[in-house]
């Protein structure tokens, strides 16, 4: 009879049985960021449950696809692969991105009740948005230049825009902005347009809060600009604060695409709320007359990047003072202990050089309660008397002998 497997050998085979993940993604181990996510949204799409809901293979290949990409995406993941492959990688705390259309009510509600407590969700655009514009089944609306759209879009759903700029346009740079006063949650999309009219997802920027509203933009000025991905530093921060301070500006990466061409450009905001539609303000504008604005976006960036990596060596040498405290600090409680037990000992010696007979508490304390209750009586004895003496000290008024003369005359 074959010995039965235990569940660490099953992880062990199951390890064993993973593809390489730019095999699974169909890239090249020199890919760009860009390429990768591009290569995964397609693969994403064609094997998505919702597409396939009876193709068990189907569901399986996306789970792939889904793990080979979080290995991907991420700089220190794709790093530690590539040098040591699957056994560099913590496989099990890897994150998923959910489809939110396609959790159903009660998945959805936990999923807003962990946001809700303050854990962070990733989301994906739904597959459905994602097949229509591919399809090129989507109705756009045209974003002029200058003039901000206010509209509410409902969950899980998407509005497209499309903006037109010129070469001139081009050349002074363009920016797409959105933002909730309600603070709503939702995604700025930009999509590539196909041969076929379609539309591909090629970038896509999460809302974040900043003030009283939420934002996200996208900025295409001729020069590297920087996305921050917060999501992924308030997960390192759920497990250990000073990691997150010194990850706090891993997610500052470039932005795939630094200009457009001239020509109409489709955008998109997608509502990420769980259950409401999402308030919104959209508008793009021309570069031109924001030159101030442009170069100080450009020091601040650069101060940034500097500042990332004088935080990394700023970590050494904090982990190796935090190690040196930390041994400090248990050493002074040692000694502390050692001190107390000491001086207790020596108050015991003191207390042996005697040869009187230990105190006994009970006498102590019959004799304190006879002294008490003495005192007691005494007191209220004295009370007593005191009354006395005030009762005969006050005269009545009915004990008081009147003379009265008799003046009546005789008969």
């Amino acid at each position: 009879m074959p010995a039965r497997r235990g569940k660490s050998d099953n992880q062990d085979a199951a390890k064993q049985l993973r593809r390489d993940p730019y095999d699974v993604l169909g890239v090249s181990r020199n890919s760009t960021d860009q390429e990768i996510k591009s290569a995964y949204r397609k693969m994403a799409l064609k094997y998505h449950p919702d597409k396939n809901a009876n193709d068990p293979q189907a569901a399986d290949m996306f789970k792939e696809v889904t793990f080979s990409y979080n290995i991907l995406s991420d700089p220190d993941k794709r790093r530690q692969y590539d040098t040591a492959g699957f056994e560099a990688v913590e496989s099990e705390s890897q994150d998923l991105e959910l489809d939110l259309s396609s959790l159903g009510t009660v998945n959805t509600m936990f999923a807003a009740l962990f946001s809700k407590l303050g854990v962070p969700i990733k989301t994906t655009v739904s597959a459905t948005v994602l097949e229509e514009a591919l399809n090129g089944a989507v109705t756009i609306c045209q974003l002029p230049l200058g003039q901000p759209v206010v509209r509410k879009v409902e969950k899980q759903c998407a509005h497209f825009y499309s903006a037109s700029i010129t070469e001139e346009e081009v050349q002074s740079g363009f920016v797409c902005r959105v933002q909730s006063s309600d603070k709503s949650k939702f995604k700025l999309l930009y999509f590539d347009q196909e041969e076929n009219c379609g539309l591909s997802l090629a970038l896509q920027e999460d809302s974040a809060k900043t003030g009283k509203v939420t934002s996200a933009g996208m900025y295409f000025l001729g020069f590297p600009v920087y996305r921050l991905d917060q999501v992924a530093n308030s997960m390192a921060a759920a497990k250990d604060p000073d990691t997150a301070f010194f990850k706090k500006l891993d997610g500052f990466q470039p932005c795939e695409i630094t200009e457009l061409k001239a020509g109409t450009h489709v955008f998109a905001v997608y509502g990420d709320n769980f259950f409401k539609s999402a308030s919104y303000s959209i508008e793009a504008l021309c570069a031109a007359p924001f030159t101030e604005e442009k170069e100080n976006l450009r020091a601040v960036e650069t101060q940034i990047l500097s500042k990332r990596v004088e935080l990394s060596k700023f970590e050494t040498e904090y982990r190796e003072v935090l190690q040196q405290f930390t041994e400090m600090t248990s050493r002074y409680a040692q000694e502390m202990q050692a001190i107390d037990e000491l001086l207790k000992e020596r108050n015991e010696v003191h207390a042996s050089y005697t040869v009187a007979p230990p105190m006994k508490r009970s006498s102590s304390k019959s004799k304190s309660r006879s002294a008490s209750k003495d005192a007691q009586e005494d007191g209220q004895v004295r009370d007593k008397k005191s009354t006395t003496r005030d009762r005969s000290k006050k005269k009545k008024w009915y004990n008081i002998h009147l003379k009265v003369a008799d003046k009546r005359k005789p008969c």
